[in-house]
């Protein structure tokens, strides 16, 4: 089978895109856009673009070696078993929720994934803040698992770069709410804003990647309320435009913190949630949704009652 990334054949499309959001964004909404937010964005997705390039195919290679231990074998023309692929592409969205939540509740993977959060404004081109470490965190073995049942990594790696194709279009404002059967079953704009708020009521929600089924199935799911706005970012904003340091600097804050730490909290440091520090001096995204629920009067769902003090999950 001839090699084919989607992706490459999408990137006209995103051009296209961004500027016709841009040309809506002057007319109705210039606060959007920002130039330098947008400069950085174009930097990260280009970084991203040519080290996912490079790591990709380490990551090939390691898929491919595993899998000759496959449970199923569809066949050495495995592309024409037709039926696999939506199978293929459902359980590939699958393991992105799982990797995707993670990614926001243990520091190691937040490191690798808080750049996409990182701007504080959300238009087509946020869309392009893509890991720049995700190979080093190891990302890819939430993927491993469709490679042992069987997918061939070909297959996989298409059905994972619709996916994000998918994925760009719901970053952004200037599109409300789609009709209401869509809404109950996809991942849309209202729910993708969700997901890339820092409102208490809105963090660590929507990890979906195409079917927002996921979080409601798994109890992550939360709508966009018209009576409150969302404000974009990371609860701790970085206050700068350096491209560099939107993709690195995670990194830095959780050596210097596992550097600081008595020796029975470094583990710690690594894989609980992002906010997590052994004296409380910080807030995890639960012990600040517990808060708002308390000031608020807001029921608190069983995963955001808070844990016992210095043992609190990260944020």
């Amino acid at each position: 089978m001839p090699e084919f990334s989607p992706i490459n054949y999408a990137i006209p499309a995103f051009v296209l895109l961004v500027l016709a959001e841009m040309v809506w964004a002057r007319l109705r909404r210039p606060a959007a856009y920002e130039p330098r937010d947008t400069l950085t964005s174009l930097g990260i997705g280009l970084g991203s673009t040519v080290i996912g390039a490079i790591t990709g195919i380490a990551t090939l290679a390691l898929f491919l070696w595993l899998y000759q231990f496959r449970l199923f074998d569809f066949g050495a023309r495995w592309w024409l078993v037709w039926w696999a692929w939506p199978i293929c592409f459902v359980a590939d969205d699958f393991a992105y929720y799982w990797a995707h939540r993670l990614g926001h509740r243990v520091r190691w993977f937040w490191a690798a994934h808080v750049n996409h959060h990182s701007s504080q404004h959300y238009n087509l081109s946020t869309a392009l803040r893509q890991s720049w470490t995700g190979f080093f965190a190891m990302g890819f073995i939430f993927t491993m698992p469709l490679v042992l049942l069987g997918f061939h990594p070909a297959m996989i790696a298409i059905c994972h770069g619709f996916n994000l194709i998918y994925q760009f279009w719901i970053h952004t404002e200037a599109i409300g709410r789609m009709p209401r059967w869509f809404e109950a079953v996809m991942n849309t704009p209202s729910h993708h804003r969700v997901h890339h708020a820092t409102n208490p009521r809105y963090l660590d929600r929507n990890f979906a990647g195409v079917f927002i089924v996921w979080d409601k199935g798994f109890g992550t799911f939360e709508p966009e309320r018209d009576d409150e706005p969302i404000r974009y970012g990371i609860v701790k904003q970085l206050g700068t435009f350096h491209f560099l340091w939107s993709v690195f600097h995670e990194w830095i804050g959780m050596g210097r913190d596992i550097a600081r730490a008595p020796w029975r909290y470094k583990l710690s440091y690594l894989l609980r949630e992002p906010g997590w520090s052994h004296d409380d001096s910080r807030e995890t995204s639960d012990m600040i949704r517990a808060r708002w629920a308390r000031r608020s009067g807001q029921p608190r769902p069983r995963e955001d009652r808070p844990e016992p003090p210095r043992e609190r999950r990260l944020s």
